[in-house]
Order: C-alpha cells, then structure tokens, then sequence
C-alpha cells in the first residue's frame, strides 16, 4: 500500500517549506515569493523561486521543481518514503499507522546498518594486536589513536571471506552485502560464490552529513596497485556527490573550506587543528560537489598536491567553482608534494603561513603561467605578458590596472605597452564571449521545445502544449474537469508522460483531494516533478477559461485522429475505437 494522499495533503499543510529550503540556502523575500541560488546548479544570479502559498518550488535557470518532499528527496538523496518521513518528523506530525510500501526505504537502511556494522568490524580489526602492521601504518604516518578513533578508520583482514563470515553471523545476507558493495560475485559452472571485496586495506569510512556510513576507501600499505579501492555507486552512495569529513566540516568553520586531495591529507589537516579541511571522492571535481560546498561556506581554499595532476586537477576546480560565486584562493604547496607532508615535515606552523599567502584565482594563473617561462630572456618575458594579458583579459578594469602596475613594476615594460596589449585581448575576449551567448541562445531556442521527461513533446509540439494548458488548467479550476470530464479522456493525450500527469491528476480530482503537486510527488521521481511543476506554472499565464480548456480538447481530437499513419498496425480493439472515433 502507499501513503495515503490525506496523509500527504494534511503534512503538506502543517509542514513549512520555507522554513526547510532557508535550511539548506538563504532565501531574500520578493512580493509572495522568494529567491535564492539554486542548490542543484551552479549560478551566480538567484533563479531559485519558492512559492510559500503553494509549498513549492521552481529553479528557472536548470528547470528544478517540486514539492516539500521533492526537495528533501533531492538534497538529501532520499527515496520518497524516506523523504516523507524526514518531512513528517520536521513538522511533527506522526507517520499513518496503516501500511504502506517502504521496500527500497527498508533495503537503504539495510544497506546502511551494513555498513555501520562493517565500520565497526574494521575498526576492531585495526585494534587487533594480530593486525599490529595496519595500526602502525596509521601511527607511522603521524596519526594518533584519538584521530584513529574519531575517524573511525579501520583494516580489512587479508582473507577472502572473514567479514562475509562476520556479517552472516550478524543476520545479513550474502545479496545485502553485494548491494553494498562490500562482497563481490562470481559465476563458476553456474554456482555463484561471493568473497569480500575489501582485502589487506587500511580502510577509511566515509560519513554522510547525518552521520551515516555510506561507502568505504581502502588503500594498501605498501606499493601495490591499485592503491585505492573505493565502494562504487549503491543505493545510498554516488561518487559524484561524495565529500570526505564533510560531516566535521560543515560546522563552525569560519566560511571556509580547505580542499585538499586524499583522505590521509584531511585527517592530518583535522589532527593538525584545521577541522574544516575536506576532500572531494571520484576522480574529477563535479558540479553536485561544488553546490554542496556552496551550502557550508563563502570561501574555498584549494590545497591540491604539487605535481603536474594537481595542478590539473586545481584547473579543473577553479572551472568549476567559478560557477558558484564563492571566493576562491590557491595554496602554492612549498615544502612537500600534499599537506600531510608538509605538515609532517615542516609543522601545522608552516601550513598556516602557507594558507595566509594563498593566491586568489587571477594570481595563482599568473604564477603557473610565469613558471612557464624564462624572464631573464626579452623572448620569455613577451611570451609571459602574452600569456598574462589572455588571463587578465575575463577580469574586471580594476583587477586590470592593479596587476598591469604590477608586471609592468616587475619587467620594466611601460605601463602603456602592457594596456595596449590588454585592450587588444579584453576585446577578443568579449567578442568570443558574445559568441559563445549567441550559441547558447541559439541552443536554448532550439531546445526549447525539448524535454528530457517527455521525449515525444518535440515532434508533437502542438498537441504537448495543448495537454499542458488543460493540466495546467485543471489544476488551478478543477470544476473545470467536472464541467468537460465527457469530452475528454486521457486516450485523446498524445504524448505519453502528459498522459500519465492527467491521469494522476484526475485521480485526484476524483477522490477529493485539493489539486496540488502534492498528489504527483509518489509517483514520479524528483527530475520528473520538474517538468510537472513547470506545467503547474503555466496556469498563472492562462485565460483560466472553460472555452480555452474546450479548444485544447478540440485540438487533441484533431491530433490523436491524425496520429494514426497505419492502420494495418492496430489491434481489433484499437481499430473499433478509432472506428468510433472517426
């Protein structure tokens, strides 16, 4: 059974989703609404919309949309169960004792009590005198029992099957343990055998920002490849999202993050006094990391290792989180190739200096470009100016003339040669920017009929805008549905996704129930409640009247009546209808 849409309307109405999404991201009141930037995209001007009178929400920059229960399920990558649970409990209101079905809500927490159980089994593992050689590689590098602990950090013993062995006698399933990724599954003449996919690791456990453990890194102790083993995407992980010690970090730190590399880099950091250091999992930085980042700070301090990958993987960061509108600065890593080192080598002392003489974005691309060349050459120094006036030419006048001063200052080249060059790259600069607009513009047009969830909108535009209108209107007037309920059936729909929307829709009618995203939000997932919610919008565009409603039927006939190219195709039944019909 599922939640019953009573249940679903009364929490909707006790549950303030202003006061959920102010949580997540600072919202500024305009008229009846409000705005903020949206969690879900990178954007520097708010497009995020909240619509207090209707619970909902609508980002007119990505096309994010939904209900209360959406948005829960979206930030904190929830199934719907579980989001209506956490909704329910923010508004204090008891969940319906009847039954409903929670299946994947349950098999998540298995998958979550498995890996807390597994953390554990690590982590006695590490302590065991047998396995002294894991706990002194930690003690080794610095580590003392206390971080070992509070990290929870652990050790896979070199066996096939011991913490298979160990979670059985814990009640779980060889097929729970696959679903987390902590076993793995072979196929042999037909008969499946299962061993532990963690072996002779040192493990790390990574925490969700509820205190969940969610996915395992296990690095090897010696030289072998590969290094690392990560838990690949589950249930209740996805790697593109993922950030270590987040958990720790998300408070009290100042508006700051310090982004480093690896994990034994951020657990030496935290040791070291610097708890708000944190490290992005997968193998490139992604825009869902940037975004959460968005959400716990203003500043972003970025500490990659000092070799030719870091400094990749540092442009790489500095693309993405440009996006975001958060102040961003460079740490050039003097004195070691990552922060563990340097710490270990040179004291917490040392990396304080460095982050008070981190670069911002304009001087760290400066110095790398610098490194590039010879400046004792007249050769060197013009390739350098050339490349110094192409990363000064997306800054602002001010920015311009205070790093013009500079170079001319430093290379003894007038400071009138150096804006002339300037002048020349800015105006290249915005001609390919406005190139590059022009091209998006172009993309948005052409896009603008598409739509991920309704495939068939595109090449039945006509038709799709007709549905639209009458959702949209039945949704604002459903005496309108009882008023042309004869007229119209959902076989006259023509695109299959709006189909569906009117038909939840009138199912809702027809049970009573207030027409509101609310009776969507079981039976379509977040990225579908978009494109309902942007079609829920539409009403407050429209004439509102029984004739428009009359005239979108009128093309729907007209439409489904013509759809039909084969009629050779059709069943029996199909061809009475249109028999009928025609």
């Amino acid at each position: 059974m599922r939640i019953s849409e009573r249940f679903i309307q009364e929490l909707q109405d006790k549950v303030d989703i202003e006061q959920v999404i102010s949580s997540s991201i600072a919202l500024k009141r305009r008229g009846k609404t409000l705005v903020g930037l949206c969690p879900f995209h990178n954007e520097k001007t708010p497009s995020f919309t909240v619509y207090p009178e209707s619970n909902s929400f609508y980002c007119f920059g990505c096309g994010a949309g939904g209900d209360v229960i959406s948005f829960v399920r979206r930030m904190e990558n929830l199934d719907y169960i579980e989001a209506v649970k956490a909704v329910a409990q923010m508004a204090g209101v008891s969940m319906p004792e009847d039954g409903y079905d929670d299946t994947l809500s349950k098999q998540r927490m298995r998958l979550l009590e498995a890996n807390r159980e597994a953390a554990k089994f690590f982590n006695a593992c590490l302590m065991d005198p047998k396995n002294k050689p894991a706990l002194d590689y930690f003690l080794n590098r610095g580590l003392s029992i206390n971080t070992v602990r509070r990290f929870g950090l652990g050790y896979a013993p070199n066996d096939w099957r011991e913490l298979i062995k160990h979670m059985r006698s814990k009640g779980f399933t060889e097929h729970e343990l696959v679903l987390a990724n902590l076993a793995r599954r072979s196929e042999k003449n037909g008969v499946s055998n299962y061993y532990d996919n963690f072996r002779n690791r040192v493990m790390f456990p990574i925490i969700d920002l509820r205190g969940n453990v969610i996915a395992f890194g296990g690095r090897v102790m010696d030289d072998s490849k590969p290094k690392y083993i990560n838990t690949s995407d589950t249930l209740v992980y996805k790697k593109s999202n993922g950030v270590f010690a987040m958990n720790f970090a998300k408070s009290n730190n100042g508006g700051k993050l310090i982004l480093v590399e690896g994990y034994m880099d951020v657990i030496a950091l935290h040791q070291a006094g610097f708890t708000n250091a944190i490290a992005c999992l997968g193998t490139a930085f992604t825009n869902e990391q940037a975004n959460l980042l968005s959400r716990y700070a203003e500043e972003i301090i970025i500490c990659y290792d000092n070799d030719e990958a870091g400094k990749t993987a540092t442009a790489r960061a500095l693309g993405v989180l440009s996006k975001t509108g958060l102040k961003l600065r460079v740490v050039r890593m003097a004195g070691g190739k990552d922060a563990d080192e340097i710490i270990r080598k040179h004291g917490k002392e040392r990396f304080a200096d460095l982050l008070k003489e981190a670069s911002n974005k304009t001087e760290y691309k400066l110095l790398e470009e610098r490194g590039k060349y010879n400046l004792d050459t007249d050769d060197g120094k013009l390739r350098f100016l050339m490349a110094a006036t192409q990363v000064l030419a997306s800054c602002g006048s001010i920015e311009q003339d205070i790093y013009a001063t500079r170079l001319s200052n430093e290379l003894g080249v007038s400071i009138e040669s150096i804006k002339a060059q300037l002048k020349t790259a800015s105006a290249r600069q915005r001609r390919l920017e406005e190139s590059r607009k022009r091209t998006e513009t172009e993309e948005k047009l052409l896009k603008s009929s598409e739509d991920k969830n309704n495939p068939e909108r595109a090449k039945n535009l006509r038709a799709a805008k007709a549905e639209e209108t009458l959702i949209a209107s039945f949704m604002r007037n459903p005496d309108f549905y009882n008023k042309l309920k004869e007229k119209i059936s959902p076989d006259n729909f023509v695109t299959a996704f709006n189909r569906r929307v009117y038909e939840c829709l009138i199912n809702g009618i027809q049970g009573g129930f207030e027409p509101s995203l609310s009776l969507f939000s079981a039976d379509f997932s977040p990225q579908e409640m978009d494109t309902v919610t942007r079609i829920s919008l539409l009403g407050a565009n429209l004439s509102n009247t029984v004739k428009e409603c009359e005239d979108c039927i009128a093309v729907l006939k007209e439409c489904t009546a013509n759809k039909v190219d084969n009629v050779a195709s059709l069943s029996d039944e199909e061809f009475m209808k249109l028999f009928k019909k025609k």
